[in-house]
């Protein structure tokens, strides 16, 4: 597992850094430079306008290579102009689909650039065309092909396989140039020559020069795709191996895989207005700033495809992207952490909320047409209902709105109605949906006798369970049985978070009841979640006759252990009930749950898995605030302090919110600010498959056998976060879906709660 970075502002943007440098200075001590003291990391983020980036897709409708741009360019109307295979399109400022451009040939165009004067020229299979006063001319005199077009203050450069061409007022001169035909960009030296990419390496070519890079002590390689200068004036020169960097004609460093290169086939290199480079290769875009940092965008969140051909910005300082599969906008609008809650709150409202309240992801009909959403059921809609209300408890107690007791009110009754719809002394559903509903998620199913052997030997704990979806008594709902322990876990949390900060004294007495209840259920069965065929399900067993002298349930000792004494705890906090107390006690000094604890931090490697990590984030704070006993107490607590140090890796906001309320500390908050900020405002779960960059190596950790890379991908290039998924995942995601802003806006309000966001 990598270690946490030993600067802890490395993480953050610099309008973050200088954020709470600036808040440090308000504390101050007069006198002291920073040489002389250290100063510790901010404890509180005063919130701030930062660039909140986003994406903006606009396929070419076409078919087959039909979509491929090979080129851009945008003029001073904020007018697209694009060279497809297809010929030339443009999309203006107030549209969304592409018009092909009458009068231009139909068939391959290679390059297109706008002149200072708004003017568009663009290469094509026929030649060199402009077009200006609303009209396209051929250009008389360069030979076609023309692949590549180049502005210079001398003119309007054509180049192709037939030679090179200066277009200027005065007409059209040939240029006696040695170069190479694979002629791929150009670009103006600035002194009436030209810096040219081609297949065979890099040349600078004038009227009385001609000087050829291509020697491995010059160039990564000889395959040059894209040029471009940086503010400085050195020469960023990109191609099969990665950039290199030419200053003053000489190589001044590399960019490869080491330094943040996706793919070391580099196809385009641009300079952004900020004076950020950027470079598109065949596994998207990495973006590098003046300040030294980098970042990525790839996959279907950020482009249309990851091939990237070329790469253009217009005034408002939107970067437009040619792909293999159309045109992406990457645009930035400046955005606070409180309009962000706002934004994705109004997108839980209106496509997450389904009856009775449960907040959930929505199925796309269409994978990422958000026009065509419809609600949908999970397996984990208890647990992920329970983080939302979490999230409503900790945004009353931080406001006091009314608004959020009263969803957090709904969002409580309808995790009690989880119990009441199965009509048994405690068992509870995963989840309900209407019973009209005619498309559910693991429908029923029957097991043949050969299916079950073939199960129960790959699995010696496996349940088949042939009825997953019972009609309730009254006919309203369907509810799905075989709970898990995630479910349980989740909900006694959210309970938890309910009663302690907003439920009323009347209030608090249902919540009691139905605490009771659950656990009264767990204590009557042997320590386990039975379903209504009286039998366990498959991961709710707490029992001590199964996880210490089952040897099948090893794996699952010590989480479990840790959970049914947090049950056990809340049970007795909220009701007072002694007999809670008095099983808490027996497992503790008889079973060894305290012993199964305290062996997490030393779990075998086979065992772990991560949202076990989530599980024990849920009840850390039970067995903390509501253990009175200051030796068990002090336990937790140290128990809670070597789990955080394990995980401070994964830069986890809920994680760190959760033992920031625990403990009574305020830690750790550049990282979980540094999520909220960066994470995307897309909530498609688009695949993400880290598996095709070159930057990072697949690992087995820390998950054994998961599939993982070396590096935490940050929020921006992740699949959409439910944190009880492992964030090291190599591959996730899948489009058909869009999941539920909670994972982002319970550690907001946690912040907020906590006086740690401001």
């Amino acid at each position: 597992m990598p270690t946490r970075p030993m600067n802890p502002y490395r993480c953050l943007p610099q309008w973050v850094i200088l954020c709470a440098a600036g808040l440090l200075v308000g504390i101050g001590w007069p006198g002291r430079s920073m040489a002389q003291k250290r100063i510790p990391a901010p404890t509180v983020y005063t919130d701030r306008p930062f660039g909140q980036e986003y994406h903006e897709a606009y396929p070419i409708h076409g078919t087959g290579n039909d979509t491929n741009v090979r080129s851009l360019a945008v003029d001073n109307q904020s007018t697209v102009w694009i060279a497809t295979d297809a010929g030339v399109f443009l999309k203006k400022v107030d549209q969304s689909n592409w018009l092909p451009v009458l009068g231009m040939p139909d068939g391959p165009a290679y390059s297109i650039v706008v002149d200072a004067e708004s003017v568009v020229w663009v290469g094509t299979w026929t030649g060199l065309y402009r077009y200006k006063d609303q009209k396209p001319e051929r250009v008389t005199g360069p030979d076609s092909p023309i692949s590549v077009v180049c502005p210079a203050r001398e003119g309007m450069y054509a180049l192709g396989p037939q030679g090179v061409w200066l277009v200027t007022d005065l007409g059209c001169q040939k240029k006696v140039y040695q170069l190479p035909r694979s002629i791929r960009q150009a670009i103006s030296d600035g002194s009436g020559g030209l810096w040219v990419a081609t297949d065979v390496g890099l040349y600078q070519v004038n009227d009385t020069l001609t000087r050829i890079f291509r020697k491995n002590e010059d160039l990564l390689s000889a395959a040059v795709k894209g040029i471009a200068f940086d503010t400085r004036q050195h020469l960023w020169v990109g191609g099969l191996g990665g950039v290199t960097i030419l200053a003053q004609g000489r190589k001044n460093r590399t960019l490869t895989p080491e330094q943040g290169i996706p793919s070391i086939f580099v196809r385009c290199v641009e300079t952004s207005p900020d004076g950020s480079m950027w470079v598109g290769t065949e596994v998207g875009i990495v973006r590098y700033r003046p300040d030294g940092s980098h970042s990525l965008r790839f996959t279907r969140r950020w482009l249309l495809d990851d091939h990237v051909n070329d790469i253009a910005f217009d005034a408002q300082g939107t970067a437009w992207i040619a792909t293999e599969k159309g045109v992406s906008a990457i645009r930035k609008r400046p955005m606070t952490l409180v309009g962000k809650q706002d934004y994705f709150y109004d997108v839980l409202m209106k496509r997450h909320i389904r009856a009775p309240w449960i907040a959930g992801q929505c199925r796309l009909t269409t994978p990422g047409d958000l026009s065509t959403w419809a609600p949908d059921d999970d397996d984990n809609d208890g647990e992920y209902t329970s983080n939302y209300l979490a999230m409503e408890c900790f945004r009353y107690a931080a406001t006091h709105d009314p608004d959020a007791k009263e969803k957090a009110r709904k969002a409580f009754q309808f995790l009690t109605l989880l119990q009441e719809v199965t009509e048994t002394d405690g068992f509870f559903a995963r989840t309900i949906v209407p019973a009209d509903w005619t498309e559910i998620d693991d429908g029923n199913r029957t097991f043949t006798d050969r299916e079950r052997a073939d199960e129960l030997v790959k699995e010696p704990r496996f349940k088949p369970v042939s009825v997953r979806w019972r009609k309730s008594k009254d006919g309203k709902w369907l509810w799905k049985g075989d709970t898990s322990s995630d479910e349980l876990c989740g909900h006694m949390m959210g309970y938890y978070f309910y009663y302690e900060l907003v439920a009323d004294e009347a209030e608090k007495k249902v919540v009691r009841a139905h605490i009771s209840r659950l656990v009264d259920h767990l204590i009557a069965h042997n320590f386990t979640l039975t379903d209504i065929d009286g039998r366990p399900t498959r991961w709710g067993v707490w029992s001590p006759d199964l996880l210490n002298r089952d040897p099948d349930w090893a794996p699952d000792r010590n989480q479990n252990s840790m959970e049914l004494l947090a049950f056990l705890k809340l049970a007795y906090y909220t009701t007072g009930n002694v007999t809670y107390e008095q099983h808490y006690r027996r497992l503790i000094d008889r079973e060894g749950y305290l012993t199964n604890m305290a062996n997490i931090a030393r779990q075998n490697p086979a065992w772990f898995i991560y949202f076990d990590v989530i599980l024990a984030a849920y009840v850390y704070p039970i067995l903390i605030r509501c253990e009175k006993d200051p030796k068990l107490r002090a336990f937790y607590e140290n128990h809670m302090d070597t789990w955080l140090a394990k995980r401070r890796a994964d830069k986890n906001p809920l994680i760190n919110f959760l033992y920031c309320y625990a403990r009574n500390k305020q830690v750790d908050l550049a990282p979980s600010v540094d999520f909220l900020v960066d994470t995307p405002l897309d909530l498609v779960n688009w695949t993400v498959d880290h598996t095709k960059r070159e930057d990072v190596k697949l690992v087995r950790t820390p998950v054994l056998d998961e599939l993982q890379v070396d590096q935490l991908p940050p929020a921006s290039i992740r699949t959409v976060v439910r944190w009880d998924k492992n964030p090291w995942a190599a591959v996730n995601g899948t489009p058909d879906i869009e999941r539920e802003p909670v994972f982002w806006l319970l550690p907001y309000w946690m912040g907020r709660y906590l006086t740690m966001i401001r």
